[in-house]
């Protein structure tokens, strides 16, 4: 209690080379010290002259870091463990000069075709800082428990096929991977063309209010769109309260 940790160092997702810096702020009864530690893979060490409430780093490898602060009376506290992840390899995904931290995909998920019952895994990543939240969709429908870089299934059912992306977004704003499909099927998977018709068939003989939503956000010669994803969001939630059976298909 007779320290209090006021500005916790934050996560960060970074090429590698970044410059940048951890801050960690507190207040105390008496004058207070800092000390820096980092760990890799199970090595924990303390960073020699790393004794200020800021912590200047050239990115090079994926590390965790943490600050003690002690006061003149042997009081300490140690802020909270962060991760400093270093992007080794990065392409078009690059930042620009100018970038502020705003999420760049750096890693699109890409298209699966899995037996029902066998595992589906899926995996993104995005630079940030501060290091970017996931959101993982499907059809255009929030996925409630897939909020990390991969979002894995154990076991597939015919229900999880759809078109899959994922939103990366931290206070800087928002970067959507790219649309992929995912293929759920018994044996042999269906062709597109039979898809469209097994599609066709259902409308076919459904009953009841229906609503098909479909948002296209790619297109050949024009800069890809993120409000579509958006709209058919919000739509599906509004056409479901009004009683409506509702399918969300992307592009």
């Amino acid at each position: 209690t007779a320290i209090a940790i006021t500005e916790q160092p934050v996560s960060v997702s970074v090429p590698v080379g970044y410059s940048f810096t951890l801050r960690c702020r507190a207040q105390g009864r008496t004058s207070l010290q800092y000390q820096w530690f980092c760990q890799h893979q199970s090595d924990c060490r303390l960073i020699p002259g790393a004794t200020n409430q800021d912590l200047p780093i050239i990115a090079e490898q994926t590390q965790l870091y943490t600050c003690r602060v002690n006061d003149l009376h042997r009081n300490a506290v140690f802020s909270n463990w962060v991760k400093v992840e270093v992007h080794q390899c990065v392409a078009r995904g690059l930042p620009p000069r100018l970038w502020q931290g705003e999420p760049v995909i750096v890693l699109n998920p890409s298209e699966q075709r899995v037996e029902v019952g066998q595992p589906l895994q899926l995996q993104c990543a995005a630079m940030g800082v501060p290091a970017p939240s996931y959101q993982w969709y499907r059809n255009g429908n929030l996925l409630e428990q897939q909020k990390r870089k991969k979002l894995w299934v154990s076991h597939t059912k015919v229900s999880d096929s759809g078109t899959y992306l994922c939103c990366a977004s931290n206070s800087h704003g928002e970067h959507w991977t790219n649309a992929v499909d995912v293929h759920i099927g018994r044996g042999e998977i269906l062709p597109p063309s039979e898809h469209s018709q097994l599609f066709h068939l259902v409308f076919v003989l459904a009953t009841g209010k229906m609503a098909l939503l479909v948002g296209n956000n790619r297109y050949q010669h024009h800069p890809n769109l993120m409000a579509p994803v958006r709209d058919v969001f919000e739509l599906s939630h509004l056409l479901e309260h009004l009683g409506f059976q509702v399918v969300s298909l992307l592009d």
